[in-house]
């Protein structure tokens, strides 16, 4: 059976990464003896899920008035889905559905500044501003995957720990510097094989500036030096020992840079390392909030 239009349209698999960040920011927050907001966890969860479908509806109905969608390859991980395109989903009520997320993901963001904090306020501007304007402005600019880094990355990991703590500290944000690096490389792999496509609709990306070859080289280092941060918080003492759990991950990081630096110009090829890139995403993050978890508990 065929997955339903809609659960099509949301990316409903990629929507485990919100999940996740807010599991870490929360995480870190368990580890810090913070006391638990059960209500706050599970609105942070709605919020970021919400402006994350939001944030997929649009790049879809974008890319469908731009006319990428007809020229793209479709892969499981890119390119894109046809559900526009072929008119399966109405392009109108679309944009709607991606207006009237982001509205309730805004609202959320509302209780949030009144019952937490004001302090909030920016990270959630820059979230906002990172959905909407993704696709028709920022990812014609050159700062698509480091406004996705932040808005679904950083941001996300410190929101959801600031909805607990109420203030911010240094140990989060060194906690959700790795998250930058997954989502802003989650986006890079999976924007080779669409790199000719999106050149002639006018967007301006990493791999089109750089090359395949060096995005490759630029994709593999970034992987390689999160890793390294990750070592190197723990030795300093910003992260407890149990999220070097998160180094299970390096055999699919390892399949993920090998594709990156030998299968960037091939198309079929390159499909299993976007594969072991998202499960390294995923995998970190849940592995980090496990090991947070774990700490809290010695």
């Amino acid at each position: 059976m065929p997955p339903s239009p809609w659960l099509m349209l949301i990316r409903a698999p990629f929507l485990l990464l919100s999940i996740v960040l807010v599991l870490l920011g929360t995480a870190v927050a368990v580890y810090q003896e913070v006391p638990f907001s059960v209500v706050n966890f599970i609105l942070a969860l709605i919020g970021l899920v919400l402006l994350h479908i939001s944030v997929n509806v649009l790049n879809n109905y974008f890319d469908y008035k731009s006319g990428i969608d007809k020229e793209t390859k479709k892969t499981p991980f890119s390119g894109g889905v046809n559900v526009l395109v072929d008119g399966t989903i109405n392009p109108s009520t679309a944009y709607g559905v991606g207006l009237g997320t982001l509205a309730v993901g805004l609202l959320i963001g509302v209780y949030f500044f009144r019952n937490v904090g004001w302090e909030l306020l920016p990270l959630v501007l820059v979230g906002i501003f990172s959905v909407y304007f993704y696709t028709p402005v920022l990812s014609k600019l050159g700062i698509g995957e480091a406004f996705a880094g932040l808005g679904l990355g950083t941001l996300p990991v410190m929101g959801a720990y600031f909805v607990q703590a109420g203030t911010f500290n240094i140990e989060a944000l060194v906690a959700s510097i790795p998250s930058w690096v997954l989502t802003h490389n989650l986006l890079l792999l999976n924007e080779f094989p669409d790199a000719e496509a999106d050149k002639k609709a006018g967007r301006k990306h990493i791999v089109i500036t750089l090359g395949k070859r060096n995005a490759g080289i630029y994709y593999s280092f970034l992987l390689i030096a999160m890793y390294l941060w990750i070592v190197g918080a723990v030795v300093l003492g910003y992260m407890p020992y149990p999220v070097l759990i998160s180094l299970l991950t390096v055999p699919k990081a390892l399949a993920a840079i090998k594709g990156a630096m030998h299968d960037y110009d091939k198309f079929e090829e390159l499909i299993p390392a976007q594969g072991a890139n998202v499960q390294t995403v995923l995998g970190v993050h849940a592995l980090l909030a496990v090991g947070f978890l774990v700490a809290s508990f010695l």
